[in-house]
């Protein structure tokens, strides 16, 4: 299918570089407010990972982000470079759904 006829995802993205040790957090934390986003960890030597959004929620995710700011220290970063095995992301970023 070619990425003119494959339907959008809508799914928003957001990198995030944070301390290795708050990576499972924030993605507890995300897992606790079910549907708002999917965490990916992208490179956990870096400690970068990716929050998947719905449109929808992004203002909610946003939100428990700015919540979490006075614990949590993070970074949003532009999206990396990413492993040619990484078929997700990939597929996100061919659709144009990623940064």
């Amino acid at each position: 299918m070619t990425a003119a006829a494959r339907p959008r995802t809508g799914v928003e993205t957001l990198y995030l570089r944070l301390a290795p040790g708050d990576i499972a957090f924030v993605k507890f934390l995300f897992e606790a407010y079910e549907e708002v986003a999917t965490v990916r960890t992208v490179d956990k030597d870096a400690a970068v990972i990716v929050l998947l959004i719905a449109p929808d929620f992004l203002s909610v995710a946003r939100a428990i982000l700015d919540d979490i700011r006075r614990t949590v220290r993070y970074e949003e970063i532009a999206a990396p470079a990413l492993p040619s095995d990484d078929w997700l992301m990939r597929e996100l970023d061919e659709d144009g759904s990623g940064q």
